[in-house]
C-alpha cells in the first residue's frame, strides 16, 4: 500500500508515518517545517521529505492513501490536488480505525489524564509481556514509538482525544474509534476555539459514551460529578464500571497505596494521578490481567514524559517540569505538590501558552487553581497573545482571574528567568507548569540550581 502524509512532521502523524513503515507500507510525506525529534526520527528511516514545502506533483493515481494531518489547511495545495483526483483521504484517527475495526478498540479520553492513564496501562501490559498495538500522546520510556500497528494482536490501546480530526472533518477524534471499551477520566472545559460552550464541550463526551459498540464497556471516574451525568444518564446499551481515589497515605514524600497484600510504595503522587491508577486497573483487568499483576507492574511506573516529572531533587529542594495549563490540571498538580511536601514551601510558577489560556473570556476558569501554592507566578508574552490574534490580555486581568492579591505576573523571559535564579531554595517545593517553554527557558540549566 501506497501512503502519502500531508503534514507529516507532526508529533502524533510523524509516529503513525513510522509505524506504518514499519508495517511494510510504501510511507512519504509533505510539510512545509518539522522541528525535531520528528525531523530526525523521520531521517533515520528515510521518510524525511527532501525539501519543505507542498509539491502537487508529489499526488499521483499511484497512490493508495492520503492522510492529512491538522497543520495543514484547507486550501493546501497536495489536499486540493487530492480531492480534484477523487483520492481517499483519511484523518488521523479515521485511518487509525481502518487499521483496528478487526481488532477490540480500547479508548482512553477525559479532558485531563489521558496520557498517564494510556501510559500506565502500556506500561502494565509490557511488564507482563502482553502485545498490543497502541497510540499514545508522549514518548515512553522502553517504547520506540507512540504508535504501533500490527496484523496480528488483539488490542489496540488508543489516546481519545477530543480536538478535530482533520481541517476538513470538523468531528472530535475519539468518535471515530467506536470502542468495545473505553474510560472517561473527568470534563472540564478546553478548547474553547473549538467548542465556544461549556454545554457544547458536554455534548461531545455524551456522544463518545454513545459511541461504544453495543454491550461495550466504559469505565469512568464517579468523582467528577459532570462526568457521572453523562455516563450514568446514558441509555446506550453498555456496561459502565466507576472507580475513585484508593485509599492511601503519605509517609515522608513516598505515596503508600492501599492493596489487599498490604500498603505499596509508589513512584508517582497525587490524587488525580491515583485516580488515573484506579481507572487504568479497572481497563488492565478488562483486558485481562489480574489485579496482582497489576500492582507488581504500576509499584515500577515513573509517569508519562513531561508529566510532573521531577527534573532535580535534594535535601532541600524539589523542582517539577509539568505540562499543566488547563484550570482543572493546573489545580490538581498543584495541589499533588502541595500535599506530597506540605513541609515544604511550594513555588507554583504557571505559563499562560495555549489558545484558550490566552483568551480573556476564558481567563475566569483559573480562578483558584495557584490558591494552594504559597507564592503563585504567572507568565505570559503579549506577542503570544499577538500572533494568535487575540485580544490584549492586561496583568490586571490575569490578577483579577486567579483571585489573588500576592500573584506575581512576568511578561519577559529575562525577568522570569532571573526570579527563578534568584529564589531562596531552602526547603522549597517548585513546579514550572506549561506546554511551552516560559519564552525560552533553558530547564537543564533549572536541574543545576539544586
Amino acid at each position: 500500500m501506497k501512503i502519502h502524509f500531508i503534514a507529516i512532521g507532526g508529533s502524533a502523524m510523524h509516529n503513525l508515518a513510522i509505524a506504518l513503515h514499519n508495517k511494510g507500507y510504501d510511507v512519504t510525506g509533505s510539510d512545509d517545517t518539522i522541528h525535531d525529534p520528528s525531523k530526525s526520527r523521520l531521517e533515520k528511516r528515510g521518510l524525511l521529505p527532501k525539501e519543505f514545502g507542498w509539491f502537487p506533483e508529489k499526488i499521483t493515481q499511484h497512490l493508495d492513501v492520503i492522510i492529512l494531518g491538522m497543520h495543514a489547511k484547507k486550501d493546501n495545495p497536495e489536499l486540493l490536488q487530492a480531492q480534484d483526483m477523487g483520492l481517499k483521504i483519511y484523518s488521523y484517527p479515521e485511518f487509525l480505525y481502518e487499521q483496528s475495526k478487526d481488532k477490540t478498540r480500547v479508548v482512553i479520553g477525559g479532558s485531563h489524564g489521558k496520557t498517564t492513564i494510556t501510559s500506565m496501562i502500556l506500561h502494565v501490559l509490557a511488564y507482563n509481556d502482553r502485545a498490543v498495538d497502541y497510540m499514545v500522546g508522549a514518548q515512553l520510556e522502553g517504547f520506540e514509538t507512540m504508535v504501533h500497528l500490527t496484523k496480528e494482536n488483539e488490542f489496540i490501546v488508543l489516546e481519545g482525544d477530543e480536538y478535530l480530526s482533520s481541517p476538513i472533518d470538523m468531528r472530535p477524534k475519539f468518535h471515530l474509534y467506536k470502542p468495545n471499551i473505553a474510560l472517561l477520566s473527568g470534563i472540564a472545559w478546553d478548547h474553547i476555539n473549538v467548542f465556544p460552550t461549556f454545554d457544547g464541550y458536554i455534548e461531545q463526551f455524551r456522544i463518545f459514551t454513545d459511541s461504544l459498540t453495543n454491550g461495550g464497556i466504559m469505565v469512568y471516574n464517579e468523582e467528577d460529578k459532570i462526568l457521572k451525568e453523562v455516563v450514568e444518564s446514558s441509555e446506550h446499551t453498555i456496561k459502565k464500571y466507576s472507580y475513585s481515589t484508593p485509599l492511601h497515605t503519605i509517609e515522608n514524600g513516598i505515596t503508600l497505596i492501599d492493596t489487599p497484600d498490604g500498603q505499596m510504595p509508589l513512584e508517582i503522587f497525587g490524587d488525580h494521578n491515583l485516580q488515573n491508577l484506579a481507572g487504568a486497573k479497572w481497563i488492565c483487568q478488562h483486558m485481562g490481567i489480574d489485579e496482582e499483576d497489576f500492582y507488581e507492574a504500576i509499584a515500577s511506573f515513573k509517569g508519562a514524559s513531561k508529566r510532573l516529572e521531577k527534573i532535580a531533587e535534594n535535601k532541600q529542594t524539589v523542582i517539577f517540569k509539568d505540562f499543566a495549563h488547563s484550570p482543572s490540571k493546573v489545580q490538581a498538580t498543584t495541589e499533588a505538590v502541595k500535599k506530597q511536601y506540605a513541609q515544604k514551601d511550594l513555588i507554583a510558577c504557571l505559563e499562560l501558552h495555549t489558545y484558550s489560556s490566552l483568551n480573556a473570556e476564558f481567563l475566569g476558569e483559573y480562578k483558584g487553581a495557584l490558591d494552594k501554592a504559597d507564592k503563585a507566578v504567572v507568565f505570559y508574552s503579549p506577542h503570544a497573545v499577538k500572533i494568535k490574534q487575540l485580544d490584549a490580555v492586561t496583568k490586571e486581568q490575569i490578577a483579577h482571574a486567579f483571585d489573588r492579591d500576592d500573584l506575581i505576573i512576568y511578561t519577559d523571559p529575562e525577568d522570569f528567568k532571573a526570579f527563578i535564579f534568584s529564589l531562596d531554595l531552602n526547603n522549597k517545593a517548585i513546579i514550572l507548569m506549561s506546554s511551552g517553554n516560559y519564552g525560552g527557558l533553558d530547564f537543564e540549566e533549572v536541574k543545576s540550581l539544586t
